[in-house]
């Protein structure tokens, strides 16, 4: 069993500026892992940064409400939902709510700096 809570994965910003926590990355962590896992935070009036990924993306929405843009694709997200980003895919989020977007980000494989293009 490997069990991670909150306070054991400081928080940091991330360079699509959301605030990240790294939960389970297979080269940071003794794991038979292909993929990461990290929980995300974007703050009131705030927009990540336009970025792309090599890698594939599911974004779980836990909390607030904003819009996801991937490419010339603009969907609005809240809690509970689920959206797919395939590899390459130019994305950025917005919240326009009055509390946090609160998110899961699986990437697979897992996320590696080299692997991200900050695009603006």
């Amino acid at each position: 069993m490997f069990k991670v809570t909150p306070a054991d994965r400081p928080e940091f910003l991330a360079g699509d500026h959301t605030r990240l926590r790294e939960i389970f990355h297979p080269a940071k962590h003794q794991l038979n892992l292909g993929y990461s896992l990290a929980h995300g935070t974007l703050s009131p009036g705030h927009r990540s940064k336009r970025h792309a990924l090599a890698s594939s993306e599911v974004y779980y929405f836990i909390a607030g409400r904003g819009q996801l843009t991937i490419d010339d694709q603009v969907t609005p997200v809240e809690a509970g939902t689920t959206v797919y980003v395939s590899p390459g895919g130019q994305q950025y989020l917005e919240n326009f709510g009055t509390t946090d977007i609160e998110f899961l980000c699986l990437v697979d494989p897992a996320w590696r700096s080299e692997d991200e293009t900050v695009l603006e």
